[in-house]
Order: C-alpha cells, then sequence, then structure tokens
C-alpha cells in the first residue's frame, strides 16, 4: 500500500562541500533557559509514543513541555495525545503546527522515507532536530539534509540507543584502553529471529522506498556502533543481499492476518488483537488511511532482503565483515574484534519471556596469555538501559560526553551511508566507496585504537 506523503519537499536535493561546517556532537550544549523546551513531534506511531511519548512526558516533565504533535492519520494522533496525557493540539498539516506552536525542538519518528522532508523543514522553521534512526534512506536525501543544516544553522541529533547501553558501553571502554591493541579487523552477526524479524516485512518497511531496505533501517544501529567502537569512517563498501524466506518464497499469501484464510497453516500467523497497545494505535485508526499493522510476511511487492552479507573496510585499514539474518530462530548478535595483542569476543541472545534475564558477557583474550569475562547485567528494560540514558543525555546534556555518545548528523549520515552503499553494491554488483556518495569523505580518526 502506497502512503501519500505530510507535504511537497520543498528543497532541492543539492551537493556541496560542506563538511567543515558539519555541526559535531559536542557542539550540544545544556539550555541555559529557566524555561521548559518547546518540544513538537511529527510521527505518532509506537516508536513515537512508547520511544519519545510517554518517557518524556514522565521523566522529563519539568524541562519539556510539548507543544503539538502530528501525523498523517488524525485518529492516530488523537489517540497518541490520550496516551500522552497531553492538552496540546494535534496537526495532521505539518507545517500548521509548525507555524503555530513555533518549538525548539522537533522530534522526528516518520517513516524513514519521509524523515528527510521533516526535518528539512522543520530546521527552516528554526527548531533543532531530534530524529529517530536512519538519518533518512538515500545518499541524496542525505545531502539535501546536510546542506540544510549548514544553510540554517540548526543542529541535529540523530538517536542511536544502542550506543548508552552498558554492555556495548563496555565493548567501548575496553578497545579504548588497548585491552586487544591495534584493532585490524571486526567479524560482526547479528539475528532477527522469527518473532522480530518477520515484523519488519509485515510493516511499511517491507518496501525500500520506505526504509532503504534493513540494510538501512535496521543495520544503521549495528554500522554506527562499528563507526563508533573503531572510532574511524567506513571507506568502500561491498555487499551480498537476497530475500530467501519472505516475499515471493511464501506458498500463501493475503493482504493481512486478521481475514487471512490460511491462519492454521502459516506458521507466521499474527494474531493483532492480543496486543492492546496495537490495537488502539493502528487497528482502531485503519479507516483513515489504511495502514495494515498486520500485512502478511509474504506479499508479493516486498523488495528488501531478509539476508545480507556485508565487507567494509576503513580509513584506518580496519576490515569488518557484517551480517544481517532476518529469520533466525533465536535474536542476538556475536562481535568479535582482532587486534595485536588479542582478540575481544562479545555475544547477546535476547532472553525470552520464561527466561530470567542475568547478564551479557564480554571475553578479552590476550596473545600467549590470559582470558578475562566481563558480565554486564541485562536486567534494565529499553534496549539494555540505553534508551533511558539517550534521553536523559538528549534533553539534559552536561556538556560532558566522556565516551562520545551523542551522535550529531555526521554520525547518522556515515551510518547510513554504508547500508546505502550495501544496497547499492547488491544492486550494481560493484564495490562503492563512501566519498562518492555525498560531500563527507572519510578521515582516519587518530586514537588509542
Amino acid at each position: 500500500m502506497k502512503r501519500r506523503n505530510f507535504l511537497h519537499q520543498s528543497t532541492a536535493l543539492a551537493t556541496g562541500a560542506l563538511l567543515a561546517n558539519i555541526i559535531p556532537a559536542s557542539a550540544f550544549v545544556p539550555n541555559s533557559s529557566n524555561r521548559k523546551r518547546r518540544v513538537a513531534m511529527v510521527g505518532t506511531g509506537s516508536r513515537g509514543i512508547s520511544m519519545w511519548g510517554i518517557p518524556v512526558v514522565n521523566e522529563l516533565n519539568d524541562i519539556v513541555e510539548f507543544v503539538g504533535l502530528c501525523d498523517i492519520n488524525p485518529g492516530r494522533v488523537e489517540t497518541a495525545r490520550k496516551k500522552l496525557n497531553l492538552k496540546c493540539p494535534t496537526y495532521t498539516d505539518f507545517d500548521k503546527m509548525m507555524r503555530e506552536t513555533k518549538p525548539d525542538e522537533l522530534i522526528v519518528t516518520t517513516i524513514d522515507g519521509t524523515h528527510h522532508e521533516f526535518i528539512i523543514k522543520g530546521m527552516e522553521y528554526g527548531a533543532d532536530i531530534i530524529t529517530e534512526k536512519p538519518l533518512t534512506i538515500d545518499e541524496h536525501k542525505c545531502q539535501a539534509i546536510l546542506d540544510a543544516e549548514k544553510r540554517t544553522g540548526k543542529k541535529i541529533k540523530v538517536t542511536f540507543n544502542y550506543r548508552f547501553s552498558p554492555h556495548r558501553q563496555k565493548i567501548y571502554e575496553l578497545l579504548h584502553s588497548d585491552a586487544i591493541g591495534k584493532i585490524t579487523s571486526v567479524d560482526f552477526h547479528w539475528y532477527l529471529d522469527t518473532t522480530h524479524g518477520a515484523d519488519y516485512f509485515r510493516r511499511w518497511h517491507r518496501l525500500r522506498e520506505n526504509s532503504g531496505s534493513l540494510l538501512v533501517h535496521k543495520s544503521t544501529h549495528h554500522f554506527d556502533l562499528m563507526n563508533w567502537w573503531l572510532n574511524s569512517d567506513p571507506e568502500e563498501v561491498f555487499a551480498y543481499g537476497k530475500l530467501d524466506m519472505y516475499g515471493k518464497n511464501g506458498n500463501f499469501r493475503n493482504s493481512n492476518c486478521r481475514p487471512c484464510p490460511h491462519k492454521a497453516d502459516c506458521k507466521f500467523y499474527y494474531d493483532i488483537t492480543k496486543n492492546k497497545e496495537y490495537m488502539d494505535i493502528y487497528v482502531a485508526n485503519e479507516k483513515y488511511d489504511g495502514y495494515l499493522r498486520d500485512g502478511c510476511v509474504f506479499k508479493d511487492d516486498i523488495n528488501i532482503f531478509d539476508q545480507m552479507a556485508v565487507q567494509i573496510k576503513y580509513a584506518n585499514k580496519v576490515q569488518a565483515s557484517y551480517s544481517l539474518t532476518a529469520f533466525s530462530p533465536y535474536e542476538g548478535y556475536r562481535i568479535a574484534f582482532n587486534g595485536t595483542k588479542g582478540k575481544l569476543d562479545a555475544w547477546i541472545k535476547e532472553a525470552q519471556p520464561w527466561e530470567e534475564p542475568r547478564f551479557d558477557e564480554i571475553q578479552v583474550t590476550s596473545n600467549f596469555g590470559k582470558r578475562e569475562v566481563f558480565q554486564i547485567p541485562n536486567n534494565e528494560q529499553g534496549h539494555g538501559g540505553g534508551d533511558a540514558r539517550l534521553r536523559k543525555q538528549t534533553f539534559t546534556p552536561d556538556g560532558k560526553d566522556p565516551y562520545n555518545q551523542l551522535a550529531g548528523s555526521r554520525d547518522g549520515a556515515l551510518s547510513i551511508l554504508v547500508g546505502i552503499a550495501a544496497r547499492n553494491s547488491i544492486d550494481s554488483g560493484l564495490p562503492v566507496k563512501i566519498g562518492d556518495l555525498t560531500s563527507i569523505k572519510p578521515n582516519i580518526i587518530k586514537s588509542g585504537i
């Protein structure tokens, strides 16, 4: 199903040399005023409500005031207002919201393919931007965002919650403490299970024009982690990708699960009626835009990959091998950093509802020496505790960022450019240089690694 855009893109997708003018994350400073920060949000689906809606109201109500909510779906935006327990106005017209509410900051949580429209318009209206990952879905939209940031002088924060979880932060600490010497290569493999992984193929993500494919929507997290851990920029990418499980691979299909005649036979049948949150946000408001939250994972129009393998060469000569599988029997990842002094291995297997969460492990093995295991508690909610830490740092930065966790436009751009380059490589069968995609040129960042 095609979803219409909120507004026409008014900014030309221009290119230009602006690397030196991109505002770094270190430029983010605390609000010097005692008044509450006026915040508006565009996109009021489950991500907007659960990550940037209810928790911000509950945790940061003393410093943040929502002045407007906007969504293409009038029923959904009103549902969001009620769930957030707000009295602010709701809008289906983005320009009207920006003109009337004049927010200090705009939170962008729409479908990925429209992020650039609201980021650019938001900055043109005078707002700083807090955007969900990915920054956008292709190199042209990315360049337009970078150009608009330079032109308006506004700031963009990209919300990489994975950087803030204790397990990933500990990996950063170890790598930057010379625990394994100079890093030479990385092996990173991410597994989405047949529940979470399948869910991307029943939603709007199934179309690359909406999500840029999972190489952009999902893997932007993983590419950002590698860029952050390695403290260097990706330089060249080569990739393979295919669709093995979903889409046309199914023996039967329907529009969505509720009316499907194959419920008894389909292992991917999803009963959305058991999820009250989704029934309130999506099913109750289908009449406005026709969006089906329980879409069929075997739809013929699915044009993204469910299995991907990517090779990345970094400017500091580190070689990285990455893979993503979207139909694994379990959820989690394994990563190994190979260095001149040893090896760091880390892994996570997401706990099932019936399992007792305990800890995640990191193992550091020295060449010709000892092996040390670190156990990181994983009993925090919200991406291993990353969500709450990210929100706090986003709205109450104290000027201290010892682990470089705050991400700006350059971080957001480089993470998606790896995924975009990988997608372009799959389409063309050729390697793709990151420096050929936008005005950003890869840097060798000198550090302890």
